[in-house]
């Protein structure tokens, strides 16, 4: 009987978070039997309940997934271990890992000394030690196959998908605002997006910015920088349904990272009939298609101008709501659920 790695729940609900929570809700309908374990600190309870989760061992964090979890599965005739969230056991091998993308390698600067240490660290092995590795696109498959020399039929992809809850919303909208969501590190290129918006010479927009720093990815400048343009504010972190609703209301949603290893926001905009910016970098132009207006995000003059292109045309902008739309049809959690279990029954 496989077992799934729940240590997710334990964590804040970012992209990676979601994921392993979507995939797993749909494994649950999808595969009865699965079976669900988490350390005790487990921070969606919900989510838990709604999983059948089993609290097992009596560490939380690395030390749990390195000691506990591995412990506990050999107690159970070492069953399959699906992992979903980037960490895996290391010194575990009946298992199937995640990797959502490789960013520290490809960005090292972007990121703190001891995350990337851990994880460039960590990651080869998981590679080695997994029977098979799944990640969330194309993209991303060919980092992970270049960069750790890992033969393509030993990498699956199982993308993401839009949330049921992500629908256009009524909304009385008090002024007109552009919208940015991730966390506030230098991979995402907020810094970027404050500079092109600074650029723009309007006052009938606000940039509202929903995101939180993250202690691990630094970039000191760019709160000083938000905090000194009276347009620009920053709401930190959001609940879903604040987001949906701020989804529903933006004029635009500005998506400009340098890399991304799928970009989950940016289909979330669209599910909520909000138009998309994004960078032509990394997986984005895969996973919009024809259905966002592009800009480089290496370009600061380039943001600002199809920033400007965007909210100085109505009719572009609806062309492009209705291509969201039709671009989040080709995703789905319990078509890609469905994926890996393809994987899964390889190797019960």
């Amino acid at each position: 009987m496989p077992y799934v790695n729940a240590r997710f729940l334990t964590q804040a609900m970012t992209g990676v978070q979601r994921y392993s929570l979507e995939i797993s809700l749909q494994l649950r309908q999808q595969m009865p039997e699965l079976r669900f374990v988490a350390p005790h600190n487990i921070v969606q309870h919900e989510a838990a309940e709604a999983l059948g989760v089993e609290r097992i061992g009596s560490r939380t964090g690395h030390a749990w997934e390195q000691l506990d979890l591995p412990a506990f599965l050999r107690s159970q005739g070492s069953p399959l271990l699906v992992n979903l969230a980037n960490t895996a056991p290391a010194f575990y091998s009946n298992k199937l890992s995640t990797l959502h993308d490789i960013a520290f390698e490809r960005f090292p600067e972007n990121f703190s000394w001891k995350f990337r240490l851990a994880y460039q660290l960590a990651t080869p092995r998981t590679i080695r030690t997994s029977k098979k590795v799944m990640t969330v696109s194309e993209f991303s498959k060919q980092e992970i196959c270049a960069v750790y020399k890992t033969p393509a039929e030993r990498v699956v992809v199982v993308p993401n998908a839009v949330s049921g809850e992500f629908k256009p919303v009524p909304h009385e909208v008090a002024e007109p605002y552009l919208l940015a969501v991730s966390s506030l590190n230098t991979q995402k290129n907020f810094h970027g997006l404050v500079d092109a918006f600074s650029l723009l010479q309007q006052s009938s927009h606000k940039l509202y910015i929903v995101g939180s720093l993250n202690k691990n990815f630094a970039d000191p400048g760019l709160v000083k920088k938000i905090e000194t343009d009276s347009r620009i504010k920053l709401l930190g972190r959001v609940s879903d349904e604040e987001l949906v609703r701020l989804y529903s209301g933006a004029t635009a949603f500005i998506y400009p990272s340098f890399y991304e290893g799928f970009g989950l926001p940016p289909l979330e905009a669209q599910a909520c009939g909000c138009p998309v910016i994004a960078a032509n970098a990394a997986s984005l132009p895969e996973v919009c298609g024809d259905s966002a207006l592009y800009c480089s995000p290496y370009d600061v003059q380039d943001i600002a101008k199809q920033i400007q292109v965007l909210i100085s045309s109505p009719e572009l902008a609806q062309s492009l709501r209705e291509k969201g739309f039709a671009n989040i049809q080709r995703y789905s959690w319990a078509a890609s659920a469905s994926r890996l279990l393809q994987v899964i029954r390889e190797f019960q």
